[in-house]
């Protein structure tokens, strides 16, 4: 049985439903502060429980056969994590303490990690490879830091067999339109897009149109989170013969105005577009270099095309159940 800790949430939902397809039995776990009860596969057995409760989680791996873990339940607003790091050292790190000790009491040695590229920090170089060095400028990108690092450690004192996934920009929705994202409050560009094309939010603000960029404006890596769901099941399956940090992106960098141009083609509709100066922080590219995702987990990005991510996300906004 695989156990996925944030299992309600965007990320952790799409991975839950990719698993039961794939024949796993799956518990979910999550305290549903940001999650979503209503994206829990039926399939799945649901628990409610949150990483700072020690017995929620002693209960949790008592009561069940967990066979290995999948790790997404984090807070991740970078924005939020510099105005509160201590609910982000907390949550995030004393948390994932809190996972592992109830994993090693009940003999589970075995764990993927949702980690991030926030943990390079400013781009020296793109695309970004795993040897690009780590300088998170962020609480939010140091708490993800800090957990690889746990795992390294717990690995050589403890056996812990461990992937850290560190994902570029997650994007999309089921394709079959059954769960999507829904984020209180939205920080993410493509359902802002959408949402300001459909008349929920007044405009989208672009920040920065003076980078060093063919338009301008910022470029990104825009993973389809379907993928993202296939590269962690892939990682679940080379637990034991791999241990460390693998990107995950498509390799290729979209910009921001090609995402607003990208949504008017899919949508039909125009953006209502206000342009602002630039935020501190942001770089002017960042993008990966996936190949070690693709040596290591046999893992080949599915939706390259922007366009049919967007799409995905659209059918959710038109059609969205939570």
């Amino acid at each position: 049985m695989i156990l996925v800790m944030g299992g309600a949430g965007y990320i952790g939902s799409h991975t839950v439903k990719h698993l039961l397809d794939n024949g796993y039995e799956v518990v979910v776990a999550d305290n549903l502060i940001y999650g979503h009860r209503e994206a829990v596969d039926a399939r799945a057995k649901f628990v409610h429980a949150d990483l700072l409760d020690s017995y929620s989680l002693e209960m949790l791996f008592k009561n069940n056969k967990i066979d290995a873990v999948v790790h997404f339940a984090a807070f991740a607003y970078v924005g939020e994590s510099v105005e509160q790091p201590e609910k982000y050292y907390y949550n995030n790190v004393v948390g994932t303490l809190n996972l592992l000790y109830a994993m090693l009491a009940h003999g589970v040695k075995k764990i993927v990690f949702s980690s991030t590229c926030a943990t390079y920090g400013e781009p020296q170089y793109t695309p970004i490879d795993e040897k690009h060095n780590q300088a998170p400028i962020n609480p939010y990108g140091r708490t993800k830091l800090m957990i690889e690092q746990i795992f390294a450690d717990y690995e050589k004192a403890y056996g812990l067999q461990h992937i850290a996934l560190r994902y570029f920009n997650a994007a999309g929705c089921s394709v079959d339109g059954s769960i999507g994202e829904s984020h209180t409050p939205e920080t993410h560009l493509i359902p802002l897009v959408l949402q300001a094309i459909s008349g929920k939010r007044q405009n989208i603000k672009v920040f920065g149109t003076d980078y060093d960029t063919p338009d301008g404006t910022c470029i990104r890596d825009y993973i389809h989170v379907e993928d993202l769901a296939l590269a962690h099941r892939l990682a679940l399956e080379k637990l034991g013969s791999y241990n460390g940090c693998i990107n995950l992106g498509t390799g290729v960098g979209t910009s921001v105005k090609e995402i607003i141009s990208a949504a008017e083609e899919v949508s039909g509709k125009k953006c209502p577009t206000e342009y602002a100066p630039r935020r501190a922080g942001d770089p002017a590219r960042l993008f990966a270099d996936n190949r070690k995702a693709k040596e290591i987990l046999g893992w080949n990005p599915k939706y390259t095309d922007i366009k049919g991510i967007i799409r995905t996300a659209w059918n959710w906004e038109l059609n969205r159940r939570y």
